[in-house]
């Protein structure tokens, strides 16, 4: 294959990636946007094996080969039996392997340039392997901090932000000393130093914050890529890049700007919040719990009911059964809606992708913004799994993890049920005073299980 002809469909893999983009802006059409973006993977797979111009390009086919049957046999038995309340863990897993991967191909193309290399690619190197080694280390403590596997709560520790800012100051320094002089060692200083700031970087965000820090890793990733392409002289790699760099950073805002607060706060807030003390209020007021049959009279006899769905929805696996119940209520005459957070779950588009999957009518899904005015002429709304995002800390309780985050405003409803399995707290640890106001009814138990008996219940009214 000539290198014109290698060039153009290059071009034509970024295009699937640039279509795959926009076709992940909107649920109706993100399946479509996936197929074409794994196109044009594939397209940029295979065409590396026909490029013939170079004759080093053959080398190791056998390795390249076991290399790709490796990922085949490890990412797509992940990919199909990853549960939906654990696919955020598995993104930040694959984002944090991509940049420590880029970094890795940019190290090894700098020792097989050695003095060849120029000035632009050396810079380039160094920025790919600080960057790749931030991603891999940071999205590691992400995904041990989902997986629940070290706390979530912020791990702030003394003098944290001034060994932060002295570890990059070392990052900074050791980079210009490899583009000063060259070198290996001082590169891999670069690279160690890189990547305990990736941890040191991710460990003081609290559990409710991760997601953000995801999203910018991932953008971490997407500049890493962009940079290693420049490295090896590739131009998909650098469109590809670019283009998760840009919508990495895009998503990072508008996730930053949902929780109500700063990047900078979100990442290093942790280091100035005053710790919170229990009041332990929970274990004594008293609180309301009902029955199935409680809560489908409730529902019955309403005329809008909103559904605001949850991680713990997720958990228990019932967005076909809550579909059920939603169809049951509108055969009724009921208006139904779903609540959408923009950060419910563990991660953006959480809850869309999750009541996708029960073929939940687009429609009904509606955005925090357009749906918060509906809740004072809302008759009941359905908390299913949900807490911090409908929590009222986040407007009246200056100084904890959540405050200043925009939320479901469901205490403006007349009726509003919480299933749950106890009285936890959510994700980010803050108890939900709502709980115990007094049009507020507890159902306890597996939310597949309460709304099944809810259905049954609704069913013989």
């Amino acid at each position: 294959m000539s290198r014109n002809l290698y060039d153009l469909i290059g071009l034509a893999a970024g295009i699937c990636f640039i279509l795959a983009l926009k076709g992940l802006s909107s649920p109706k059409s993100a399946r479509k946007g996936n197929l074409i973006g794994a196109l044009g993977a594939t397209i940029a797979t295979v065409i590396v094996f026909l490029y013939t111009n170079d004759a080093k390009a053959l080398n190791n086919q056998t390795l390249i080969l076991v290399a790709i049957g490796f990922g085949v046999l490890v990412g797509v038995p992940a990919a199909r039996k990853v549960q939906m309340t654990e696919m955020p863990q598995l993104v930040a897993l694959f984002n944090g392997v991509g940049g420590g991967a880029a970094a890795l191909v940019a190290l090894v193309e700098y020792l097989k340039l050695g003095d060849e290399a120029t000035v632009a690619i050396v810079v380039a190197t160094v920025f790919t392997v600080i960057v790749g080694c931030i991603s891999f280390s940071g999205s590691i403590i992400t995904f041990l901090k989902l997986q629940e596997l070290m706390t979530t709560r912020p791990v702030v520790f003394p003098f944290g932000r001034q060994i932060i800012a002295l570890t990059l100051i070392g990052i900074l320094l050791s980079g210009g000393w490899v583009i000063a002089s060259g070198g290996t060692t001082p590169l891999l200083i670069n690279g160690l130093l890189s990547l305990i700031f990736g941890v040191l970087f991710v460990l003081p965000v609290g559990g409710a914050d991760v997601p953000i820090v995801i999203s910018l890793l991932n953008a971490f990733t997407g500049l890493t890529v962009a940079a290693s392409g420049y490295v090896l002289q590739t131009t998909l790699l650098i469109i590809a890049g670019t283009l998760v760099g840009a919508s990495g950073t895009i998503l990072t805002k508008l996730m930053a700007e949902a929780m109500g607060r700063s990047l900078f706060g979100t990442l290093f807030g942790a280091f100035t919040a005053k710790p919170q003390q229990s009041s332990g209020e929970a274990d004594t007021r008293p609180f309301k719990s009902g029955s199935a049959d409680d809560v489908a009279i409730l529902l019955n006899y309403a005329q809008r009911v909103v559904i605001v769905p949850g991680f713990g929805l997720a958990v228990a696996q019932a967005q076909h059964t809550v579909r059920e119940l939603a169809d049951l209520l509108s055969k009724k005459g009921v208006d139904v809606a779903y609540g959408i957070h923009p950060v419910a779950g563990r991660m953006p588009g959480h809850m869309n992708v999750l009541l996708a999957e029960a073929n939940v009518p687009y429609e009904q899904l509606i955005e925090m913004e357009e749906i918060n005015p509906t809740f004072p002429q809302t008759d009941v709304v359905l908390v299913v799994g949900a807490n911090d995002v409908v929590n009222p800390a986040a407007k009246n309780t200056p100084g904890c993890p959540i405050y200043g985050m925009p939320i479901l405003d469901v205490s403006l409803a007349v009726n509003v049920i919480f299933l749950k399995r106890s009285m936890r707290p959510g994700f980010a640890g803050i108890e939900n005073k709502l709980l115990f106001e007094a049009k507020t009814t507890l159902l306890f138990g597996d939310a597949k299980d309460s709304l099944t008996k809810v259905v049954s219940s609704l069913k013989s009214l």
